[in-house]
């Protein structure tokens, strides 16, 4: 197993669409939600211990060998904002794109063929973590840092704040990505032993999905979702 894959994979500048979207942080900004460091702290631990440890139960699970069309389901369900949704989907169709380039392979190109509209973006995840020889605990770390450093570096555009600032929150929210992941990890253990996807997390940001439908309705807008 390649340690270094995984820079590869978490690393922002890696070609897989999430430049384009805020995770939620441009309508909390436009909200009043978040105005400086101290919201967007609080924004991205309350998105880690909701969006980030379903999605890093759900990347760890499908490493782990369970069912993609089970867990792209089960996704849908703990995602009531149709805009959510579909922005997820785009995010695994374009995450799964980069990676047929990055670790071409027979498992990639059967997923390509069962979801040509795309899949969830964390079942990608998983499935393309897999493919670049990762662990479960891998895509789970992934997975919960992206749910924090997406609103990170989007607020830093939408409110010119200082990158150091940004930083320094997400440099704060470590030790909890750790727990996090721990849970997310320990969870998709449960599904593949047996219990199925019920065992996944479902936690949930009512204001994000809220959020995500007044969002996708703006006529202009600086990111996608």
């Amino acid at each position: 197993m390649s340690r270094a894959a995984l820079l590869v994979l978490a690393d922002g500048r890696f070609p897989a669409g999430g430049h384009a979207h805020s995770g939620g942080a441009e309508a909390a900004v436009k909200a009043g939600r978040i105005t400086g460091a101290a919201g967007l702290e609080e924004y991205c631990r309350g998105r880690l211990h909701t969006a980030g440890l379903v999605a890093g139960a759900v990347a760890a699970a499908a490493v782990l060998g369970a069912g993609v069309r089970e867990l792209d389901a089960a996704v849908d369900a703990r995602t009531p904002s149709a805009a959510l949704r579909g922005a997820a989907r785009r995010l695994g169709r374009q995450l799964l794109r980069a990676a047929r380039v990055a670790w071409p392979g027979a498992e990639l190109e059967a997923l390509a063929l069962e979801f040509p509209k795309g899949a969830h973006q964390p079942v990608v995840l998983g499935v393309v973590a897999r493919a670049a020889g990762l662990s479960a605990e891998d895509a789970a770390y992934c997975a919960a840092y992206e749910s924090v450093s997406g609103p990170a570096t989007a607020v830093v555009r939408l409110l010119s704040l200082d990158p150091f600032e940004a930083t320094g929150v997400l440099a704060r929210l470590a030790g909890e990505v750790d727990r996090v992941v721990d849970r997310a990890v320990e969870a998709a253990r449960e599904v593949v032993g047996g219990v199925g996807v019920d065992a996944l997390p479902a936690a949930a940001g009512p204001l994000a999905e809220i959020g995500a439908e007044w969002h996708a309705g703006w006529a202009v807008r600086l990111f996608a979702s």
